[in-house]
């Protein structure tokens, strides 16, 4: 049981097997292999350049991988045509590093393009629905209908990320991926940010896979830990697990004093 109190089941809904990926003739991943089950919230930690981002941009489909396979919800996502893969990204969102909002759009149009997108494929969905939608995705963000008509650069960095969130939500999605979520944010809002997505993660029984460097983030929520370095996975298992692990990028990522104090903090608190 993760700190957001979901349970996750024994079937996995994302299997990565015996990936390898190179750019330039340098290997990124080499055989590595993950699987994460329904109800989950994974970490996927690493270095600065271990491929924590490659490795989410291949499970969803932005990257292809040079050879091995990745499974999402059943199916092998580079096995089938175009129009396969299209539609099996509906039943997940991204909120991708610094946000990705569109500078030009307001928040309620960042947040309604996904539904749009479907509305110009030929779905009858009506602006009203759009509208409805837009309103229950802001208000399970924790924002209301006062920042519906301004731009993310109106936004402080805490309220882009949530804008973010909710644009990812926008087709009920049953995964969620997260990219270095709490980056660029002050430490009380991180902290809010990651109540905000255990919270989410534990109400919508959400599968959720956040690649993260933020041990507070790690320790809060996850389910489980799956650490890749060299290009393949080290380490998975809880927090506590993974952290005892013998490897250099696990003893520094779990043991600097500023991540003792975090881990300890962490720890405290779930247990009052």
């Amino acid at each position: 049981m993760s700190a957001s109190g979901s349970v996750a089941t024994t079937a996995p809904v994302i299997e990565v097997r015996d990936l390898y990926k190179s750019f330039a003739g340098q290997p990124v991943h080499q055989d590595l292999n993950l699987q994460i089950r329904r109800g989950e919230l994974v970490s996927v930690i690493g270095s600065s350049g271990s491929g924590k981002t490659v490795l989410l941009h291949q499970i969803i489909g932005l990257i292809k991988p040079d050879s091995g396979s990745i499974q999402v919800l059943g199916t092998d996502i580079n096995a089938h045509d175009p129009a396969i893969a299209h539609r099996l990204r509906q039943h997940w969102g991204v909120l991708f590093q610094n946000n990705a909002l569109f500078s030009a759009f307001n928040v309620y149009d960042n947040i309604a393009f996904p539904m749009r997108e479907l509305r110009r494929e030929g779905w009858r969905i009506s602006e009203r629905m759009v509208r409805d939608s837009v309103a229950l995705k802001l208000h399970m963000v924790g924002l209301g209908a006062a920042v519906v008509n301004k731009h993310p650069a109106e936004l402080s960095g805490g309220m882009q990320k949530r804008v973010a969130l909710a644009r990812a939500l926008m087709l009920e999605a049953e995964l969620l991926f997260l990219d270095e979520p709490t980056t660029g944010l002050d430490p009380a809002s991180a902290a809010e940010f990651d109540a905000l997505v255990g919270a989410l993660h534990a109400e919508l029984g959400l599968t959720v896979v956040m690649v993260s460097h933020d041990l507070y983030s790690v320790a809060a929520l996850s389910d489980r830990v799956a650490a890749i370095d060299g290009g393949t996975l080290i380490a998975a298992g809880t927090v506590a697990e993974v952290a005892t692990f013998d490897h250099p990028f696990i003893r520094e990522f779990f043991g600097a004093r500023r991540n003792e104090d975090a881990l300890r903090e962490v720890a405290g608190a779930g247990g009052q």
